[in-house]
């Protein structure tokens, strides 16, 4: 089984390690890269073959993570799609938010590659492993 997931990130480095990690990691993707919110909407509306997730990152130009998030829960055509936040910054009262939006994980960008591999594999795990999925669907995880 081969993971289709988005990525949407307006830093190129931070993208190129997210796709590294995913290459080194025991789980097979195919990542889809886009540089802001606008091209990933764009992106969804316009294709039948949707994502199994969606990596978000909060603060990009032309449409913010916050914006993304809210427009994607606001269509039931999207309502399978897993939407990880993928962000630097931590405050809990945005993650209280984004949970409350409908996210179902928060990633805090860690500092090292190695803790990268780790958080992604942690996530993308409870996406493949399908063993408790209805016990597992409505839970929040915060990876940080």
């Amino acid at each position: 089984m081969t993971l289709n997931l988005y990525l949407a990130d307006d830093d190129k480095e931070d993208r190129e390690l997210f796709v590294e990690a995913l290459d080194e990691i025991n789980i097979s993707t195919k990542v889809t890269q886009f540089d802001n919110g606008v091209d990933l909407m764009d992106n969804l509306f316009s294709k039948t073959d949707l994502p199994d997730a969606i990596f978000l990152d909060l603060h990009m130009p032309l449409m913010n993570g916050f914006e993304c998030l809210t427009d994607i829960r606001n269509f039931s055509r999207f309502d399978d799609i897993k939407v990880i936040v993928y962000s630097t910054s931590y405050l809990q009262r945005e993650v209280n938010q984004l949970q409350a939006d409908g996210a179902n994980q928060y990633i805090q960008k860690p500092s090292s590659f190695e803790d990268l591999k780790i958080m992604l594999h942690k996530s993308l795990l409870s996406m493949v492993v399908k063993d408790d999925e209805e016990a597992n669907s409505g839970q929040f995880v915060i990876l940080v």
